[in-house]
């Protein structure tokens, strides 16, 4: 089974998915792939410089991947050509992933992409999992750990469908405004309901499948 994990900025995803790591399924990571494919020499790099210029680059000629946020954070128009750029090279590389664990006998991978539906990358899914918070948590979290303005934490949320609309079309919710246990029971769960895990693993757990 190909598990999507997703959520919204400052939701808590980063952390379910360290929580899905634990358990022994292979996490591939879609901001690690998205990072793998800029770099130096890659396809999508040299188009990002191309369309960009090389302003958005840092002395050693890596992307300045804070300079060129700035820039298609505020336009989008160049946020869709980024999209454009990198998307089908970042679908690609994770779908070349995935083959690889599935040829190294795992029955169970999980996808985490923030930007799932966003992306349009739901076919590469059996299952979605969606990591929820209000609103509200999410602005304080992103000020408190991002040290952004108000200004700047409304231009980040309205890059991403709102997670109150994600919720329609995930198959789980784990609501992440509690203890980090409550979190992890509700992940729990979710993969014994879906037979990625052994119900008897986590017994000492009051788990109860819905």
């Amino acid at each position: 089974m190909i598990i999507g994990l997703t959520g919204g900025i400052a939701s808590g995803k980063s952390t379910v998915s360290n929580m899905v790591k634990d358990e022994g399924i292979p996490v591939i990571d879609a901001d690690i792939v998205a990072r793998e494919v800029v770099q130096i020499g890659e396809e999508a790099y040299e188009k990002i410089v191309s369309y960009f210029g090389i302003e958005v680059t840092n002395s050693d000629g890596t992307l300045d991947r804070k300079k060129l946020g700035a820039i298609v954070f505020n336009d989008e128009e160049k946020r869709l050509a980024l999209n454009e750029i990198v998307h089908p090279l970042i679908r690609n590389r994770m779908e070349n992933k995935v083959g690889e664990l599935i040829e190294k006998g795992y029955k169970t991978i999980v996808l985490d992409i923030p930007l799932l539906f966003e992306s349009k990358l739901t076919n590469l899914v059996d299952k979605i999992i969606l990591v929820y918070v209000d609103e509200d948590l999410q602005r304080k979290r992103l000020q408190n750990r991002d040290q952004f303005s108000d200004e700047e934490v409304e231009v980040r949320l309205k890059a991403q469908f709102p997670l109150k609309e994600k919720i329609k079309w995930a198959d789980e919710v784990i609501h992440n405004h509690g203890l980090l246990s409550d979190t992890k029971e509700q992940l729990l769960t979710i993969l014994i309901k879906w037979n990625c895990l052994p119900a008897h693993k986590h017994s000492a757990h009051t788990i109860i499948p819905k």
